[in-house]
């Protein structure tokens, strides 16, 4: 999805009255799967748009935006790192890392 599409769906899904986290890449090192500002709506159900890279470090971010829209209801900022074994061993073999901002919507 491109963030113009991004921004459309968080309308949608605010007038429907879902919640949702959005997480946007702020900053990457090394080689990572998308570029800084890349973004990715989470709503509360799981359901996503759009990416922030795939595989593990987006499983990451899932799990952060859950814990921020039932739990903390507080932004988190989020290091992925994308250069361990446990990575590698899951595909993730990038070798960056990327910090991605999630916050409630």
């Amino acid at each position: 999805m491109t963030n113009l599409e991004i921004f459309r769906k968080l309308g949608e899904l605010r007038n429907s009255g879902i919640p949702a986290c959005l997480a946007t890449i702020t900053e990457t090192t090394g080689s990572t799967p998308r570029e800084k500002g890349a973004k990715m709506i989470v709503c509360a159900d799981g359901t996503t748009y759009g990416s922030v890279g795939g595989g593990c470090g987006e499983n990451q971010v899932r799990s952060a935006a859950l814990r921020c829209l039932i739990q903390t209801k507080i932004p988190e900022l989020l290091a992925v790192d994308l250069t361990d074994d446990l990575g590698t061993k899951g595909g993730d073999v990038c070798g960056g890392k990327m910090w991605i901002f999630v916050e409630p919507i």
